[in-house]
């Protein structure tokens, strides 16, 4: 009889999406417990406890974390569970899901926690930036200015995303960086100036909702795939949009793209950065590198861009699943609803009768 193994669940009960009620009932139906011993399903309070969560967890011995929530909560999981025997599990609910995607982990809850009960671990890789871990990108220029924009609005989803990359695109000055790449794949070291719209580094293939910046990318590859995306003209946008979204921006004539180890990224001066769709002020310098084989992971063997078909699927799938948490939501806010219509009703009664 295979020995059971110990889960336990962190949510970011206010990242991303909603339903993680919904998902919580998910959890409790449908988890294999002929797989899993009990689990517990902690929230987070603050930025950084999921990490604090996670570390503890792991130095416990634990056997899977699984993190609920967007990419941030994925980052933070995942940073307290490198270089352990502990391995990470993903229920998306984020407005992004960067990670999931690329390891095709469905965003679909169900079909997420029917991945966990598989229970296929396999080994990836992550990065850093100045020391910082990310799992899916990193860069500077328009992403991280957008992803600067996209956290100071305060509104979360593909539209929020898509209204400040439509405000902001027009009036982005792509600046000049100095790129050094040490180990490119070709055996050649790199040193160079460039004037850039944006310097993504990328462990995985793509930033979230499907935005493919490095479509060639894997997660066990020991390698990370570097894109520059040189100044376009208004003209050549949407064609770079299209190609960003169906997985063919490396042929665009605008791109440049490496594979290397290792990469500093040099600038006139201190300014945003991001790591994993997070912004953060760096100063003028950046060191990015990756750590091969550093995280244990649940999810299926394929990874990258799938093919049509199945985008297709994923697509319907994930508007049903929102239908279904926002139907949830509802009927919630209307027992809440009707529970404080009926203790008023009894305060007032109680006013006239005197009982």
């Amino acid at each position: 009889m295979t020995e059971k193994k110990n889960i336990e669940f962190i949510v970011n009960p206010i990242s991303g999406t909603s339903g993680k009620k919904f998902v919580a009932k998910l959890i409790e139906e449908y988890l294999d417990m002929g797989r899993y011993n009990d689990y517990k399903i902690l929230q987070t309070k603050r930025a950084g406890h999921a990490t604090e969560l996670a570390r503890k967890a792991a130095q416990q011995g634990m056997d899977v974390v699984c993190a609920i929530g967007g990419d941030g909560t994925v980052n933070e999981v995942a940073s307290g569970l490198v270089h352990s025997q502990t391995a990470l599990a993903i229920i998306p609910s984020g407005s992004g899901n960067g990670l999931a995607r690329h390891l095709r982990i469905p965003t679909d809850p169900l079909s997420a926690i029917k991945i966990i009960n598989h229970g296929q671990v396999h080994t990836m890789d992550y990065g850093l930036m100045n020391n910082r871990p990310f799992f899916c990108t990193c860069g500077v220029g328009f992403d991280a200015f957008i992803s600067q924009r996209f956290a100071e609005s305060g509104k979360r989803g593909p539209a929020s995303y898509l209204e400040n990359i439509l405000k902001s695109s027009l009036n982005y000055h792509p600046e000049t960086y100095e790129v050094e790449m040490v180990n490119k794949l070709d055996g050649k070291d790199v040193h160079e100036t460039c004037k850039a719209f944006l310097i993504s580094c990328a462990n995985a293939s793509q930033y979230g909702n499907n935005a493919y910046i490095a479509p060639s990318a894997s997660v066990r590859d020991g390698i990370m795939d570097v894109t520059i995306l040189e100044p376009f003209t208004a003209i050549e946008a949407p064609q770079i949009a299209i190609q960003l979204f169906n997985g063919t921006l490396s042929q665009n004539s605008r791109i440049k793209t490496f594979q290397c180890q290792k990469l500093t990224i040099h600038r006139s001066s201190a300014g945003v950065a991001h790591f994993d769709g997070d912004p953060i002020q760096t100063g003028k310098t950046i060191q990015v590198e990756l750590v091969p084989n550093g995280l244990l992971c649940l999810s299926p063997r394929e990874e990258g861009v799938p093919d049509v078909e199945e985008r297709v699927q994923s697509f319907i799938t994930e508007n049903i699943r929102n239908m279904y948490s926002k139907t949830e939501e509802i009927i919630q806010e209307n027992l809440r609803r009707s529970q404080r219509i009926a203790q008023l009703n009894k305060d007032l009664f109680r006013k006239l009768t005197g009982k």
